[in-house]
């Protein structure tokens, strides 16, 4: 395959590469990679990626175990110490496995390729974590059976690895295209040498995405001495190859991967790496992807004299970058829901849209930390749209797996409309929202024709209802916001519906029959995974879940007082589980499960209620129980950024329980000052005066030199700039925010 060698093709490709694409670059006198540590959440039930990247990367270069359940759905759990290989994309922090496509692992002539299909993974060595290092953009390991040390880096698109080979010998590759992450199966793959140094292929698989495909182009720093088929099959193609190069010591690999074609995979190898630069010089590559990382951080200074908590925060920022992931060539060209090739749009598109998840707190954060993607994420939804008939449900690498519930694509586009942003069709967008909430799948016709799903007719009937309420209260918004009238009463009546499943003798939400009788037997613990009403949870967790209209809420329980009351008994409850429940419900206080997300607004309803106080206490004790700096410091599935936005916006001091309003509620700020650093060389601190553990209340609050009563901030004040200023003490004020007027309230500011 013939090569560019357009020097000044090159030379504009790296200055691209410099900028990060539409982001500017800012040079940070700080160095906040020094915070993260990748491996916190790797433990436990975290399930986050380890490896190198770059923020919001089509790459995810990182080491695969084989696979041993749940735990390893981002191919590497903790606990294990055997490696298969270094994969160029993973999940973070999800509960269904897939990717890990991709696999090299460096080998000596320790290896017997005889040995090839006698067991899976033959190739496989043990490792220690003694002997393995990770950071933001980079990861080392030592492969004990070959005795060679692993060195990872990454750009955008393209995967570089470094291996010392210390054995004496000739040094090998192996390449996989079988396992990945022993999720999905792969439907047809070629390995094939290119030329002297190079080897070109594509893996396409079926799993959780039904049909991926990845193609690649790898380059070695030394020419091929012998390129071996280990596998293959007449219907699937080359599933494993062995490469043999000359001696030992130094072997460096590039590998450009792409959804489109081969050739693309090569021009995003030459684009971001170029050996006529010089770029074979790994350290260097390996220092871009730390500013890169360096610059996405210090969007948001922290200041605290806790080394640990400076972790937890900086990691848990980390986190949020790894998805959405690019999903586009350096052309611009990529593969559409339709499954075909187009054209560049004219801005970058993305894939791994956790909505479920991340619509709650992720997306909000990133019209604060990431507003140049804000809009490029709303148009590639809308690209989705056009291309499968619907807004994105749960989108992984081109495929809809219509995961989880809800139509959560929704309060993402209404949120960026209402904040400000432009950059997108605002007509298309709300035609789109509309076009899901008048389709008849998922129980949608059901709440046409009647308000509610008949619990006999479909499982997770009232979790999807619930779900529904909140994106059509954002659909309301949006339309009211844009003149349409019509729109926004019919939206915000339906936004409503979630009153159908409250039981007002019982104070708790419940399944409905189809003849208007409530499903019997009732237990508000009950939680038997995707097979009752409600989606990884129960009645105690699902009856808060009303973020739209809180004041609704508390209504239907008759008073603020017998509100109160019940969510209190949500904190005091026995945390008894029945068996069958899912494993996301995690991270338990009483009921109240922290380590899944409907639960996530759950400790800021207080403040809607004139408790603030209360907010303050049971934050403050989730960011410092249910955080740690260990390797199993998430208390659940860190869901591609949701689980570390909660932590980033509530160690702030505040959390949009509301997706789309444009508020924050307070709640009680971990650290002394924190910065959020705006565009137009804006910034807005948050200052903690008297802050301490013990000093977790708020007494007073002044924005911008004036006393500040009301319990929340909105999006527009931050983004004007500024100073916040709380006073904590040690006691409740409960005063502070009782006034009705102090409260959040269930409208868009």
């Amino acid at each position: 395959m013939k090569l560019l060698n357009s020097r000044l093709f090159s030379l504009l490709s790296l200055f691209l590469f410099f900028s990060c694409g539409s982001e500017k670059q800012v040079e940070q006198s700080t160095d906040y990679t020094q915070f993260v540590d990748p491996l916190i959440g790797s433990g436990y039930h975290g399930h986050v990626f380890v490896g190198a990247s770059v923020p919001f990367g089509a790459v995810q270069l990182g080491p695969n175990n084989e696979t041993q359940g749940w735990d390893w759905c981002s191919g590497y759990h903790y606990s294990d110490s055997v490696l298969i290989g270094f994969a160029h994309t993973h999940l973070s922090g999800t509960g269904i496995g897939d990717l890990g496509d991709l696999v090299f692992m460096p080998v000596s002539e320790a290896f017997n390729p005889e040995e090839a299909n006698e067991t899976p993974f033959p190739w496989k060595s043990k490792y220690s974590h003694d002997k393995e290092t990770a950071k933001a953009g980079y990861y080392s390991l030592h492969i004990d059976r070959y005795d060679v040390d692993a060195e990872l880096t990454a750009t955008k698109r393209v995967g570089f690895h470094k291996y010392d080979f210390n054995a004496d010998g000739n040094s090998k590759i192996i390449i996989d295209l079988k396992y990945g992450t022993g999720w999905d199966k792969i439907t047809n793959g070629a390995i094939q040498q290119a030329n002297d140094n190079s080897v070109e292929g594509f893996r396409f698989s079926s799993g959780w995405a039904r049909d991926q495909q990845l193609f690649y182009y790898t380059r070695f720093s030394k020419d091929i001495k012998n390129f071996e088929i280990l596998e293959s099959d007449e219907k699937t193609g080359d599933l494993t190859a062995i490469i043999e190069f000359e001696g030992n010591g130094e072997l460096m690999v590039k590998t450009g991967i792409s959804p489109v074609s081969v050739e693309g995979a090569e021009n995003n190898m030459l684009a971001e790496i170029d050996e006529e630069i010089g770029l074979w010089n790994f350290d260097a590559v390996k220092e871009m992807a730390h500013k890169m990382w360096n610059n996405e951080l210090g969007k948001i200074n922290v200041e605290s004299a806790t080394l640990s908590d400076k972790k937890i925060f900086y990691t848990a920022l980390y986190h949020t970058m790894i998805a959405p992931s690019l999903f586009n060539d350096v052309n611009g060209d990529y593969r559409g829901a339709d499954r075909q090739v187009h054209k560049n749009p004219g801005y970058d598109t993305y894939t791994t849209f956790s909505l479920w998840d991340t619509y709650r707190a992720a997306h909000p954060l990133y019209t604060l930390t990431q507003p140049n993607r804000v809009n490029d994420f709303v148009n590639t939804m809308l690209d989705i749209y056009d291309q499968q008939g619907k807004l994105p449900v749960w989108h992984l690498h081109g495929n809809e797996t219509n995961t989880m519930v809800g139509y959560h694509a929704v309060p993402v586009i209404a949120d960026a409309y209402l904040k400000g942003f432009r950059g997108f069709d605002a007509e298309k967008a709300l035609e789109a929202m509309k076009a899901f909430a008048m389709r008849d799948e998922r129980g949608l016709d059901y709440i046409k024709k009647q308000e509610y799903i008949p619990a006999e007719s479909q499982v997770e009937s009232v979790a999807r209802a619930m779900e529904y309420a909140i994106d059509d209260w954002c659909i309301a918004a949006m339309a009211n916001a844009m003149g349409k009238t019509e729109d926004a009463e019919l939206y915000t009546k339906r936004s409503k519906y979630y009153q159908h499943y409250f039981d007002k003798d019982i104070h708790f939400v419940r399944g409905k029959m189809g003849d208007g009788s409530w499903r019997t037997p009732f237990d508000a613990i009950s939680s038997q995974h995707r097979n009752d009403d409600f989606c990884e949870g129960n009645a105690w967790q699902y009856t808060w879940l009303v973020p739209q209209d809180p004041e609704g809420l508390i209504q239907l329980f008759g008073s603020g007082e017998a509100f109160i009351n019940k969510l209190d008994s949500l904190f005091t409850i026995d945390s008894d589980q029945v068996e069958g429940a899912s494993s996301d419900i995690s991270g338990l206080i009483g009921q109240y499960a922290h380590g899944n997300e409907p639960s996530h607004h759950t400790t800021y309803m207080y403040a809607y209620a004139g408790q603030q106080w209360k907010t303050a206490e049971l934050v403050r004790e989730i960011c410092s129980t249910m955080y740690t700096d260990k390797n199993d410091g998430l208390c659940g599935n860190e869901d591609c950024g949701q689980m570390s936005a909660w932590y980033v916006l509530s160690s702030m001091g505040m959390y949009p329980v509301n997706p789309a309003a444009g508020t924050y509620v307070f709640g009680s700020p971990v650290f002394d000052e924190i910065t959020i650093n705006l565009p137009e060389n804006k910034s807005f601190t948050i200052v903690a005066e008297n802050n301490s553990p013990e000093n977790i209340y708020i007494q007073s609050a002044v924005l911008n030199g004036k006393e500040y009563k009301k319990t929340f901030i909105t999006h527009k004040d931050i983004l004007n700039g500024g100073t916040l200023k709380f006073v904590m003490g040690n006691q409740p004020r409960e005063e502070y925010g009782a006034a009705s007027e102090d409260r959040p309230q269930s409208e868009v500011y």
